[in-house]
């Protein structure tokens, strides 16, 4: 049997820039995707935190070292710049797997930098 858990989050990045003329996705400063182990057009899920939304897109990756997080095409509808989401990747594992399984974490400050990228238990 497979379960689907947390493999890796973005915690409490702000939303930089809003563009509604994009096909669709969440951009990602390239940065952040690597710590967090995001490939570039995965399925993720963003919680808004200032007003409750939660959605599913995919990512694309940004300029790195920029700090971008950018919602795209319809996901533009779903926040505001300045808004702070949480990105959350998930992945199945086989049951041996879930009991050494550790999800990354990865703390940003305002500015989308990185102040712990961590593995929590």
């Amino acid at each position: 049997m497979f379960r689907q858990m947390l493999r890796s989050k973005i915690h409490r990045a702000t939303v930089t820039e809003s563009c509604l003329d994009y096909e669709g996705s969440l951009t990602i400063d390239e940065d952040l995707m690597d710590a967090a182990g995001i490939l570039p057009y995965e399925a993720i899920i963003c919680s808004n935190l200032n007003n409750g939304e939660r959605f599913m897109t995919y990512a694309v990756a940004g300029k790195r070292g920029a700090g971008e997080i950018i919602l795209n095409g319809p996901t533009a509808r779903k926040g505001a710049v300045r808004d702070q989401i949480i990105i959350f990747c998930y992945e199945y594992y086989a049951e041996a797997e879930i009991k050494r399984h550790a999800p990354k974490i990865v703390r940003v400050n305002e500015k989308n930098r990185i102040v712990a990228g961590k593995t929590k238990h």
